[in-house]
């Protein structure tokens, strides 16, 4: 087993107070001493002990928005879905301790209000991106933007948390069925006694592809 960084032994110690004594009443220098290490050793690598709590968010904004900008026009609705399996697979990878982060977050005003703040973050930003990507369609406005953004995050917040509480054996299927059905409900389909023909939207999911064909061959047979 791979030896604890100094940035996984602060976070350890930082949970077992917070859950021992109350997230108000356990300080930086508790926290340093728990971990055998320094006050500066602290600062190093956390600004304060709320940043123990959500110390990766900046980054994964910078990783989410680097995917969506590295899209074209005709990839953007891919990139959404990327994006999102992204952050949901961060969580994911943490395991345990994001279980514990879940768990004391749900208990301190502070730290609820902490998240909303960032889960506001991720919303700006793919609202900025889908509203971009639906510049100039007559057929989009600046709510549907809002709403496709809001859906979006709202997917991948559902998701995440029944998987925290234990409820979601295949987290990354279940997001993957999810953010079908949000991209089918603002994909625009064509209006009766237009010209005929089909208009495919392409995005990775995890289903196998022997599923998969005969569903769009029923949707491209029955249209909406």
């Amino acid at each position: 087993m791979d030896k604890p960084t100094v940035r996984d032994r602060l976070a350890q110690a930082a949970l077992d107070l917070f859950n021992e004594r109350g997230y108000e009443q356990a300080t930086v220098d508790d926290i340093a001493e728990r971990a055998g290490l320094s006050r500066a050793t602290f600062f190093r690598h956390y600004r304060s002990k709320e940043d123990v709590i959500f110390p990766d968010h900046d980054s994964l904004l910078g990783q989410v928005r680097d995917r969506l900008r590295s899209s074209s026009h005709g990839t953007a609705l891919a990139a959404v879905s990327d994006a999102v399996r992204l952050v949901l697979l961060h969580y994911l990878d943490e395991g345990d301790l994001a279980r514990r982060r879940y768990a004391l977050t749900s208990k301190v005003p502070a730290l609820r209000d902490r998240e909303i703040v960032s889960v506001a973050r991720y919303q700006r930003l793919f609202r900025e991106f889908i509203t971009a990507w639906m510049a100039g369609r007559a057929e989009y406005t600046a709510l549907q933007a809002e709403l496709m953004a809001a859906a979006v995050v709202s997917v991948h917040n559902h998701v995440l948390r029944r998987w925290l509480r234990g409820e979601s054996p295949d987290p990354v299927r279940e997001v993957d069925q999810a953010l079908n059905q949000v991209i089918s409900l603002f994909t625009p389909r064509a209006a009766d006694g237009d010209a005929a023909g089909a208009t495919v939207v392409a995005f990775r999911t995890s289903q196998p592809l022997d599923t998969l064909i005969p569903a769009i061959q029923t949707l491209l047979e029955t249209g909406p």
